[in-house]
């Protein structure tokens, strides 16, 4: 349990990383954004003459922002052990830099950015490198925003990865017999992050009963096991930040129990292709302080087991 609950809250982008970039017990994942197809510019040199170079990649984009509780550390403090680890898993530091050696104002607002609260950059105090891996499948790109205030530090991550499979085709999602968005973009999420939310399941209020109702991404979720018997899948459970954490953790792990009963019951998915795991309010998507970022924190996501757990 110790062991996964660390791979899970270190980093979710997919669990590749989660032996990429181990982030420190105080940081939160403040928002995310993921397009299972998309490009990104990632900057490779400081402002000057008006412009920042960029290299263009295309592949399946992830970007994140990372709090981290702390008013002491400096961002090169925050920064360098997160520039180790990418050394470490043989990505290729092409470019770093520092506030004014970047290029100040000018880099800062070439860049993009995840809008505040969620990540914020101080114009004299920011940190920025980006790093490249290349395997056979194309370039896989990193890139690290390091700031902080005089309240914490903040860290963005932009990766984009190689896709190795190809996406599901609509015919293959209409085969399934799931509404085409809901199908593709599940699937198509779990192949190529290693994760993906069942975004439509509802629960009993005040209960960890699922409520008795067709949902398509659990209907995916079961073909996906159902077409290969040695795929294994983590169903983590994740609450808002109301209430005390243990009681919170206890029901995640019975909102993911339920849904792991559900899929034995009504598709009969071996239960060795299945673990329930609850982490409660440790791994936030978005902010508590709202009715819609609780709401997307109340969820259950599918978590495809790492080798070494087997």
């Amino acid at each position: 349990m110790r062991r996964f609950l660390n791979a899970i809250l270190f980093l979710l982008p997919g669990l590749s990383w989660a032996q990429t970039l181990e982030f420190p017990s105080n940081a939160s994942l403040t928002t995310e954004v993921f397009s299972p197809l998309d490009n990104y510019a990632f900057p490779t040199g400081e402002w000057a003459d008006g412009v920042v170079p960029t290299q263009l990649t295309e592949g399946a984009l992830t970007q994140q922002a990372w709090r981290i509780e702390t008013t002491s550390l400096t961002t090169l403090q925050m920064m360098r052990p997160l520039r180790e680890q990418l050394r470490n898993d043989r990505f290729q530091i092409v470019f770093e830099c520092a506030d004014a050696t970047c290029g100040g104002f000018d880099f800062r607002f070439a860049v993009d950015v995840l809008p505040p609260p969620e990540m914020q950059v101080a114009l004299d105090d920011f940190r920025f490198l980006t790093a490249r891996k290349t395997g056979g499948s194309g370039a896989d790109m990193v890139s690290l925003l390091v700031s902080r205030t005089a309240q914490a530090g903040y860290v963005q991550v932009t990766r984009v990865a190689p896709t190795e499979a190809q996406p599901l085709t609509p015919e293959a999602a209409v085969a399934m017999g799931q509404p085409l968005p809901s199908a593709l973009g599940f699937i198509a999420r779990l192949e190529t992050t290693g994760r993906a939310v069942l975004s439509d399941l509802s629960f009993e209020t005040g209960s960890a009963q699922l409520a008795v109702a067709e949902f398509g991404s659990l209907a995916a979720l079961a073909r996906y096991l159902q077409a290969d018997n040695s795929r294994q899948i983590v169903l983590v459970g994740h609450t808002d930040a109301s209430g005390e954490l243990a009681p919170n953790i206890a029901l995640s792990q019975r909102r993911a129990a339920s849904v792991l009963e559900r899929l034995v019951a009504d598709y009969a998915i071996p239960r060795r292709q299945l673990t329930a795991e609850g982490v409660g309010f440790l791994v936030p998507l978005a902010t508590n302080e709202t009715l819609e970022g609780r709401s997307k924190n109340r969820r259950v996501e599918a978590v495809l087991r790492l080798q070494a757990d087997q």
